[in-house]
């Protein structure tokens, strides 16, 4: 047994969750909740007009295309730099917000749940994980789908939460609840994969691929019980390559700790990792 856990910095093949998508109605109330009271920033170079926004958070994003809102069925887990400063920012804005230990939970206009943590594991800004509400019995199923398909770690914790590493320190979870889940109304994930053709092979052998998107983009629909084959949960994932030109772009953050009153020039950029050491 050597002195590192070398088990413990395994990835897995999926190597990064790469936004969270969902419909808005109103581009300025988003701006208003995204950008201004959550501290978040528009990409300043993509995807800037009017029918679709890109909301940066470290290296991830949320893709906000206009039209009728649509409600992930679950919430998203980002890392903050300063909880106390989102929270001045929530009451400012009047959005509410319930501060736990180590969170603070809020929502969007239109119902999608964030919960947002203090700096771990070096990072300052990320987005951490997507936690999906699932039907009793389908957390271990989901598991084993991300394990034997995708060929990432992903296990069944003691509470009966299934967990999938979906890139360094990201993972999705998959919460089972008794309560009944609303319709799936097309929101998705996206994710990018190195072993991008042994994956949708799987899947075109059996029917699941939804659309072949272009050479380096493929998306599915259903979550399936890799033995039976049995859907278990249903949520588009947007599976791109390393090789997709988007691959590894630096995201633009913005330290929302600057304004136009409060100035201090070379603060203006926000890092999503701490400085060394």
């Amino acid at each position: 047994m050597g002195q590192f856990d070398r088990a413990g910095e395994d990835v897995g093949n999926i190597v990064a969750l790469e936004h969270v998508n969902v419909r808005v109605p109103d581009q300025v109330r988003a701006t208003d909740f995204y950008v201004t009271a959550m501290g978040l920033t528009r990409d300043p170079y993509l995807v800037t007009g009017t029918n679709n926004m890109w909301i940066n958070v470290g290296q991830s994003q949320f893709h906000l295309p206009a039209g009728e809102p649509q409600r992930l069925r679950g919430r998203t887990g980002l890392v903050m730099p300063d909880l106390d400063a989102l929270e001045a920012r929530l009451d400012a804005a009047g959005i509410p917000s319930e501060r736990g230990n180590g969170h603070i939970d809020t929502a969007c206009p239109w119902g999608n749940r964030i919960r947002a943590h203090g700096p771990s594991e070096g990072r300052t800004l990320a987005m951490d994980y997507v936690a999906f509400d699932v039907p009793e019995g389908a957390a271990g199923a989901a598991a084993a789908f991300y394990r034997e398909v995708w060929g990432t770690p992903a296990w069944v914790d003691g509470d009966g939460v299934g967990h999938a590493s979906v890139g360094r320190g990201q993972e999705l979870r998959f919460v089972e609840t008794a309560e009944a889940l609303p319709d799936y109304d097309g929101h998705h994930i996206a994710i990018y994969v190195a072993d991008f053709s042994g994956p949708h092979r799987w899947l075109d052998e059996r029917g699941l691929v939804s659309e072949e998107s272009n050479r380096w983009q493929y998306r599915f629909l259903d979550i399936v019980d890799p033995g039976t084959g049995e859907p278990v949960f249903r949520i588009e994932h947007e599976v791109r390559s390393m090789t997709h030109p988007i691959y590894g772009r630096q995201l633009v953050n913005r330290n929302p700790a600057v304004t136009n009153n409060a100035f201090v020039p070379g603060h203006e950029a926000a890092a999503w990792m701490a400085p060394p050491a």
